[in-house]
């Protein structure tokens, strides 16, 4: 029943048991159950939080880090509360992964090339601040072994919470910034440049995405910087290290955070679909985020078990 309420809407998790289970379970019932058990989950996570604090993981002599290359990202998402007249309201997501290598096309030249895509894949949202969301996410980074690993890379947008975070928890990451959303900047900074000529802004797009994945940076900034564009090339020069994308790739690190967008979106299935208002202060939103993502994890009987006792 839980695990149902955390895969589907309790109305849709009603018509599943009433089609399939020839049972009659009121939509009430499976909320209540949801939020009692999400409450035993919350319990055991804080917890477990408080078990595997930054100031109590133990990590490896020097030299005998695991060599499995490991991946983190983050990112947020949006989903409406109705305490208080808030309306929507963030909620912040994360993931860990292994990283493994698989042949694909290169976007920017069509070449056969090795690329890293996310394996053994964990989720974890909170409704709430950064400070709220950094020790969830931190207990899913020590469960996915990520401390001990000899490589991280952190993959995200370039929102300032997130690198602040990164740089905070996961200090000697490979930090990159989604290069879908570097080259969105891109087509961005030629409107900017090039603003009564669409043609010539598409020539200095193409132009500039191959600077961008060579990672020459200052191809792009100099002459928004001529233009006075500043406040277009701050967010390059700012992320300068974070988009030297084809010494990514030679590294064997992924460009994409591929893993935390549709992570968001499997997220937004259960908490933000027609007609979804949750109560921004009240356990149900913090209970529904939990055990969804458990379900995606597939460590809910797992869970379910550790708080039997």
């Amino acid at each position: 029943m839980v695990w149902l309420a955390g895969a589907v809407p309790y109305a849709d998790a009603h018509q599943i048991f009433e089609r399939i289970g020839q049972a009659n379970i009121p939509i009430t019932s499976l909320w209540q159950r949801a939020q009692a058990e999400g409450a035993k989950f919350q319990a055991h996570q804080q917890q477990h939080q408080t078990q595997v604090g930054v100031e109590r993981v133990v990590l490896p002599p020097a030299g005998q880090d695991h060599p499995q290359r490991k991946g983190v990202s983050l990112d947020g998402g949006m989903m409406h509360t109705r305490s208080g007249g808030d309306g929507w309201k963030e909620f912040k997501a994360g993931t860990a992964y292994d990283l493994a290598l698989e042949t694909t096309t290169d976007p920017e030249t069509g070449d056969p090339v090795e690329v890293a895509r996310g394996e053994n894949i964990g989720y974890c949202a909170v409704l709430g601040s950064v400070m709220d969301f950094a020790p969830t996410l931190w207990a899913l980074a020590v469960d996915h072994q990520i401390p001990q690993a000899a490589e991280v890379a952190v993959i995200a947008d370039g929102a300032d919470w997130i690198w602040n975070l990164t740089d905070d928890y996961f200090p000697e990451s490979a930090q990159i910034v989604d290069w879908y959303h570097a080259a969105q900047h891109v087509a961005q900074a030629a409107t900017a440049l090039h603003p009564a000529n669409e043609a010539a802004a598409q020539r200095w797009q193409h132009e500039q995405r191959q600077a961008l994945y060579l990672g020459q940076i200052d191809k792009i900034t100099t002459p928004l910087d001529k233009a006075g564009l500043t406040s277009v090339s701050q967010y390059f020069h700012t992320h300068e290290r974070r988009m030297q994308y084809q010494e990514f790739r030679e590294q064997g690190y992924p460009l994409g955070s591929g893993t935390v967008e549709s992570g968001i979106k499997r997220f937004k299935q259960r908490v933000a679909g027609p007609g979804m208002r949750w109560s921004r202060g009240g356990a149900e939103p913090r209970s529904v985020l939990l055990i969804r993502a458990a379900v995606m994890t597939n460590n809910f009987d797992t869970l379910w078990a550790e708080t039997r006792n």
